[in-house]
């Protein structure tokens, strides 16, 4: 949380003294007060490049909400499926049930305790999961069925061991897809042309805490983005949830 906090700060002090910098600056290498025409221009630029620049940061925030909901969707899907496998094996057959639960218990530990470290840190899913998941997957299409009810069972499980596979996939996407240099780019230089077209009005204290407010929202938005954009990583980590609650179940049961 204090790390969140300062990265937070850091983004919205950084921001607003850049936004005040660009202002100030632009008003030394102007001389001073320009006329009322060019102050009505530069209106009318601070109009159009902030639309712009809004519009910016409102798709690519969205698109990362858009990406955060979907991961947490995914994950309930996941852990729903493997609740499916466990369960499904011991009605299958309780003697044979361990073959099956065992590596897709151990799978559910490594999921949360090594795995979403693994992709905070940007190194792709984690090995020994997928070893595990292989092992759940060949025990069940090991299994005999002696019955139609078996059978059953056997189809269940292994159309829901598909399921995990696709989630894990999907997680690891979401893990690698990043925000491109070229939108922290665009971001940047709309706030820098947005402060320096502030350059006609006079430097007075409302004038001046409305373009550090301008500056510091933005920055707040910035950093927003930024904690978004690596699910797995804190201040914007997802949480395993749902495999917690399912590893309760299980020792419940």
């Amino acid at each position: 949380m204090t790390v969140a906090v300062l990265e937070g700060s850091g983004f919205i002090l950084g921001t607003a003294a850049l936004t005040l910098l660009c202002y100030l600056l632009m008003r030394y290498l102007t001389g001073g007060d320009p006329e009322q025409h060019t102050k009505d221009l530069a209106g009318s630029v601070i109009f159009r490049v902030s639309a712009l620049h809004g519009l910016i940061l409102a798709l690519v925030f969205a698109q990362e909400m858009v990406d955060y909901q979907q991961l947490k969707f995914e994950s309930t899907v996941e852990a729903n499926a493997i609740a499916d496998v466990y369960f499904d094996a011991r009605r299958y057959d309780p003697d044979l049930a361990p073959v099956v639960q065992e590596p897709i218990e151990a799978y559910l530990e490594l999921v949360v305790s090594r795995e979403w470290d693994h992709l905070a840190e940007g190194k792709g899913l984690f090995g020994p999961a997928w070893g595990q998941w292989d092992a759940a997957y060949e025990a069940v299409l090991d299994l005999e069925p002696a019955d139609q009810r078996q059978e059953s069972l056997r189809s269940h499980m292994l159309d829901r061991i598909h399921v995990i596979s696709e989630t894990r996939v999907k997680r690891e996407n979401h893990a690698a897809g990043s925000i491109s240099a070229m939108f922290w780019f665009a971001a940047m230089a709309g706030v820098v042309l947005i402060a320096l077209a502030y350059y006609p009005y006079p430097v007075q204290r409302h004038n001046v805490m409305l373009i550090v407010m301008f500056g510091a929202f933005t920055g707040l938005v910035l950093f927003f983005i930024s904690a978004f954009s690596n699910p797995f990583d804190p201040p914007g980590a997802i949480g395993t949830g749902p495999y917690l609650r399912l590893i309760e179940q299980i020792a419940r049961s």
